[in-house]
C-alpha cells in the first residue's frame, strides 16, 4: 500500500512540476517563414505533405484492436483459479465472438482488401 501511495505521489508531483515549468517556457509563435518547407533556397515544387492511405490506416487500427484483444485474453489460462471459471469462460467466448463478427463484417465490406 505504501508503494502505491508513493508512486501516485511521485506521479502527481511530477505532473505539477511539469505544468509549472510549462508556464515559464517562452511561447513559440510560428510565422510564414517557419511554416514553409525548405528546399535549398528554391521554391517548393509540390506539397510538403505526402498523401496518406486510408486503407493503411484502417488496417493499422484493426491490428491495434486485435493486439489489444490478445493482451486481454492472454491471462485467461489463470482464470480457472477464480471463484467462477465458467463465467470467465463465457465472457471470454462472448468477446471472441464479438470480435470475430466484427472481422467477418470488415471482410465482407472489403475493408481488408489492399488492392482494388
Amino acid at each position: 500500500m505504501n508503494l502505491v501511495t508513493a508512486v501516485i505521489g511521485i506521479a502527481t508531483a511530477l505532473c505539477i512540476i511539469l505544468a509549472i515549468v510549462s508556464f515559464w517556457l517562452p511561447q513559440i509563435t510560428p510565422d510564414h517563414e517557419k511554416l514553409s518547407p525548405y528546399e535549398c533556397g528554391f521554391d517548393p515544387l509540390g506539397s510538403a505533405r505526402l498523401p496518406f492511405s486510408l486503407r493503411f490506416f484502417l488496417v493499422a487500427i484493426l491490428f491495434l484492436l486485435f493486439d489489444l484483444e490478445i493482451a486481454l485474453l492472454l491471462p485467461l489460462p489463470w482464470g480457472d483459479q477464480l471463484a467462477s471459471p465458467l463465467t470467465t469462460f463465457l465472457w471470454a467466448s462472448a468477446v471472441l465472438a464479438l470480435l470475430t463478427l466484427g472481422l467477418i463484417y470488415e471482410w465482407t465490406q472489403g475493408g481488408l482488401e489492399w488492392a482494388e
